[in-house]
């Protein structure tokens, strides 16, 4: 699995709106800045998550766009399946199977490939979003507390 520009500012996006879950929408400008993404492509990402299930919009003064499910309550799997396709390096799961039975001679290849997909994949079906925005609060706390002061 290879995680494109589109899949990681899809993740980035969904993150800023993680943030502020709860509290208040954030305009595509505010994103696009924050999160460096350049905006002509976070419209695009924005209409796919909106199509996917994963964010909503409203118009309006205070509009914008908010998650559309609890953080706690989306996968990074579920995301990027939906973004990019299959966490496999080659196909779906069905497809590495079907190799398997087909091509005895390198049926041990294909059987990694698809260890390598289940690893993955349990990793990424088990993060949330809210489990990895703690991450990065946690980590921002850690990196802050221990600064070097230089004289």
């Amino acid at each position: 699995m290879k995680l494109s520009r589109k899949g990681e500012y899809a993740l980035k996006a969904l993150l800023a709106l993680t943030v502020v879950y709860d509290e208040r929408t954030l305009s595509l400008r505010e994103i696009s800045r924050q999160d460096k993404i350049p905006y002509k492509f976070l419209e695009q990402i924005m209409m796919l998550l909106k199509k996917t299930g994963f964010v909503q919009s409203a118009k309006g003064k205070y509009g914008g766009y908010a998650l559309s499910r609890p953080p706690k309550k989306i996968t990074l799997g579920e995301i990027i399946r939906a973004v990019e396709g299959p966490l496999s390096p080659i196909g779906t799961v069905e497809e590495i199977k079907k190799r398997i039975q087909s091509e005895e001679q390198h049926s041990g290849l294909y059987c990694t490939l698809l260890d390598v997909r289940n690893a993955i994949a349990e990793i990424l079906d088990k993060k949330t979003l809210a489990d990895v925005s703690k991450k990065s609060q946690d980590f921002s706390c850690f990196k802050s507390s221990h600064q070097m002061y230089y004289i």
